[in-house]
């Protein structure tokens, strides 16, 4: 005990539980969390932050704020900016294309040959295309890598030439 008061570590009494209640137990260097709820806070932070920037450079234009604000402030901002900016009409081709590109819809994954769907279980091939299970290897679909000269260039670069130099005769 005398030790732990020269260095001015406390010893933890007991496990303690995660301040969520999720049944596990937390650290003090998590904040009292579980690993896992303490992620998922940092995670959240980022997201907010992420926001708060993107929302201030739709609405300011792009330019990035100067301030430096409390973290209480920018989260009563945030809240107050999200609720304004759906009501705001896209007036700028600037923060249209901004928005553009942020909601990207991505369709469901086909095959390149028969455009069937093939979800979670396609083949991605060396030329860049999906494909199913039928249509998966280079001779079932019109492949354009140059399978030849990729094993070329791969041996070529595993196995390169070594001479040794020769020698002056006598």
């Amino acid at each position: 005990m005398e030790s732990s008061k020269e260095t001015g570590c406390q010893a933890p009494e007991g496990p303690i539980l995660c301040v969520n209640n999720c049944g596990f137990f937390g650290s003090a260097a998590t904040m009292n969390m579980c690993s896992k709820c303490h992620k998922d806070m940092i995670l959240k932070q980022e997201q907010a932050k992420l926001a708060a920037t993107s929302i201030e450079n739709i609405v300011n234009g792009g330019s990035g704020s100067t301030n430096k604000e409390p973290a209480v402030a920018d989260a009563i901002n945030l809240q107050a900016q999200s609720e304004i900016a759906p009501a705001l009409p896209a007036c700028d081709s600037s923060s249209s294309k901004q928005a553009s590109e942020v909601k990207v819809k991505v369709g469901p994954n086909r095959c390149s040959t028969c455009r069937k769907r093939v979800g979670l279980t396609g083949f991605s091939c060396r030329c860049g295309n999906l494909y199913c299970a039928e249509h998966r290897y280079s001779d079932k679909h019109e492949c354009s890598f140059d399978y030849q000269t990729a094993a070329k260039d791969a041996i070529s670069k595993a196995n390169p030439v070594i001479k040794a130099e020769k020698l002056d005769k006598i």
